[in-house]
């Protein structure tokens, strides 16, 4: 294997290992959370949209997620897919 292949798959795995979209960090989301404590725990949402007081945000990809509801700054719903 060529050295530009295994720092290639070392940062790939680097990645991975440091996503912030975790069963860890999903366990941590609690009812009543405002949207900075949960952006400071996921970081800033890949989607967010909503109207009139309530917001919903999603934190991933199609395979891998966590997706949070807001009524005006606070967490009402929260769920997770692909989490490990």
């Amino acid at each position: 294997m060529t050295l530009r292949r295994i720092l290639l798959l070392s940062f790939c795995v680097l990645i991975t290992a440091c996503s912030k979209i975790n069963q860890d960090n999903y366990s941590k989301i609690t009812v009543g959370m405002n949207k900075a404590e949960v952006e400071k725990l996921l970081g800033t949402p890949t989607d967010c949209s909503g109207a009139i007081g309530l917001s919903s945000c999603t934190w991933g990809d199609k395979e891998t997620y966590i997706s949070i509801q807001y009524a005006g700054d606070k967490v009402v719903v929260f769920a997770g897919h692909g989490l490990k």
